[in-house]
């Protein structure tokens, strides 16, 4: 079936299986359309492809955005569309200001733009300002000491050892394996490159090039985008040099036969400068502008890999304001398959104790650098960590693919192309490879999952997509992706909108907690990481609660009670690996917000 037909199977299901919501009171909305934000990340190569390379493009996501919509979406980020040679798939720009070619032209972009607008939904764009390509105009020019762009990019001489040889200035290490210091035959100097030696960094010391990537956002602001998420940002900034020479980083006591691994060295002198934040706030003074001139809140979200206060600082201060969504990879970097409740809890709690007070919490479980959900955390708990995704107070955050739970795709040292991996060896390049986490998005069960005609696609389709599908998951009487929609509408309701936070854990595995608005009523949510099903001591938690009967929104697949139906909780067992949503309503006014 044609991904067009998907979306009309989808309604059509969704409105018979799920039921129609009651009709709301009216009332104004009282929070901004970010606040309880749920998006949606798509890999553009990986989402649909339109005229059969092989290759996703703007077209086939215009062709397909209705199904976000209609599943619950309020804003989707697209990852790189950019003029790029590809060789880290994107994040490698040569022009900032143009579209892909495989990707389509600008007028597919601003098709897709209006698209979005047309059905609500709003539209963010990755921004990649700590590098360019090389093959970028100004990287040429700089290379050529070309004014102004002499010094758009890191350069540096070397130093001599004591044989009289030339050697990097420091010792820094990439990313990507092996020394950040590329040496320029033409410029005869070294260019700092903390990716690829295809992503040289740009220099943030340099006025003109800190106005130069302002001046790429108003760009795509004036497109009538709702924001950026903005990647890589611990490395934007790296010390500045010291007599001539920059600072080596001291050795971690890590990978000690392995000096080419970036964990080799403790990243003292090119992560977390604090110049780091004043540029983040630079960078919401300009969407700011936008805000002010069209009465529409533009957003930041950041993507952080490092310490957890270095993460929360990022949303900046009331003087100066950062990120509205700085990303909260907490329940990936802490989690694992064989994490219990108590770790889960831990990891949730983490967030708002480092985060500022009235900030907004944000939840992240999946993207396109790591493991999926059901492939890193379990396939029997892919359903109970997206009711915790969906029911946590603040914004969530989805990986295309995980409301179907998907899987990674084991892809061979011969098939394999993230230059992650391809830096590695055969032995040991599963350990960095992303292709897995990459695959085509699984529409149905014919030609290439309903993602392209193409005789090969850029990856393989996953193995079990005959199976794992959105169609098979509508036809279903009940699926992954029913309870995901389940979820997404029942959020948008007071309870889960606007309700206080009591979380609970009871022994080391079941996680309890309770979303209350005076005189409407609660929501109890129950997460079961344990092996056994266990019984939900609610009124003993929760004194007060005492209800025999409560009400089921959502559940995992595991538990044997549908939505709409009402349980007695002194008999109900909530099964192992599983978790489920209850309501009591004391109310009138649950209303959608």
């Amino acid at each position: 079936m044609h991904p067009v037909g998907v979306l009309a199977l989808l309604v059509a299901i969704g409105h018979t299986s799920l039921g129609a919501p009651p009709k709301p009171a009216p009332k104004a909305n009282k929070f901004d359309w970010w606040e309880r934000g749920n998006f949606y990340q798509i890999y553009p190569r990986s989402f649909k492809d339109s005229d059969g390379d092989g290759i996703g493009d703007l077209k086939g996501i215009t062709q397909t955005i209705d199904y976000l919509k209609t599943i619950g979406i309020d804003g989707v980020w697209l990852s790189p569309i950019f003029k790029s040679p590809m060789n880290d798939f994107g994040y490698d720009i040569s022009d900032f200001y143009t579209i892909q070619q495989e990707y389509g032209t600008m007028e597919d972009f601003e098709e897709l733009a209006a698209k979005c607008a047309s059905i609500g939904l709003k539209l963010i764009l990755d921004f990649v300002p700590n590098h360019s390509s090389d093959e970028h105009e100004h990287f040429r020019l700089s290379e050529e000491s070309v004014e102004p762009y002499k010094d758009y990019y890191i350069w540096h001489s070397g130093i001599l050892d004591g044989n009289g040889t030339r050697q990097p200035p420091s010792n820094w290490i990439s990313v990507f394996r092996g020394s950040a210091w590329q040496w320029s035959e033409k410029r005869q100097q070294y260019y700092l490159h903390q990716f690829q030696k295809k992503q040289p960094d740009l220099n943030y010391r340099n006025p003109a090039l800190v106005e130069e990537m302002k001046n790429v956002m108003r760009f795509w602001l004036n497109k009538g985008i709702a924001g950026f998420r903005i990647d890589a940002l611990p490395y934007l900034y790296e010390s500045e040099e010291v007599d001539g020479r920059y600072r080596d980083e001291p050795l971690s006591g890590l990978f000690a036969d392995d000096p080419n691994n970036p964990a080799y060295l403790t990243h003292t002198e090119t992560k977390d400068q604090p110049e780091t934040y004043d540029m983040v706030h630079q960078w919401r003074a300009v969407v700011d502008e936008y805000t002010a001139r069209d009465n529409f809140t533009r957003i930041i979200l950041t993507e952080a890999y490092t310490a957890l206060e270095n993460t929360t600082r990022f949303y900046g201060t009331p003087a100066a304001p950062g990120a509205q969504i700085p990303f909260n990879f907490q329940l990936i970097t802490l989690l694992t398959a064989n994490s219990t409740g108590r770790d889960f809890v831990n990891a949730v709690q983490s967030w708002p104790q480092a985060m500022p007070r009235d900030a907004i919490a944000n939840w992240v479980l999946g993207n396109h650098d790591n493991s999926r959900i059901a492939s890193r955390l379990g396939v029997a708990r892919a359903d109970l960590y997206n009711i915790a995704l969906q029911t946590l107070p603040g914004i969530a955050v989805t990986y295309y693919g995980e409301e179907i739970a998907m899987v990674d795709q084991w892809i061979s040292w011969e098939n394999t192309i993230d230059p992650a991996a391809c830096n590695a060896d055969p032995e040991t390049y599963i350990l960095y490879s992303r292709d897995p986490v990459r695959t085509p998005f699984q529409w149905n069960n014919g030609t290439n999952a309903g993602f392209s005609n193409a005789s090969r696609t850029w990856l393989p389709v996953a193995d079990g997509y005959k199976e794992l599908n959105v169609v098979a998951q509508l036809l279903a009487p009940r699926s992954h992706l029913k309870t995901f929609m389940q979820l997404t509408s029942y959020r948008k309701r007071r309870l889960l909108a606007e309700g206080d936070f009591n979380l609970q854990l009871v022994g080391s595995d079941l996680v309890l907690y309770k979303r209350t608005v005076p005189r409407v009523g609660y929501t109890v949510v129950a997460l079961n990481f344990g092996s056994e099903p266990v019984e939900l001591p609610l009124a003993k938690v929760f004194p007060g609660t005492g209800e025999r009967w409560l009400k089921v929104v959502a559940s995992s697949l595991q538990v044997n009670r549908t939505t709409g139906t009402w349980i007695n909780m002194r008999f109900f067992k909530l099964p192992a690996n599983s978790g489920i949503v209850l309501e009591r309503l004391t109310g009138r006014n649950d209303v959608v917000v």
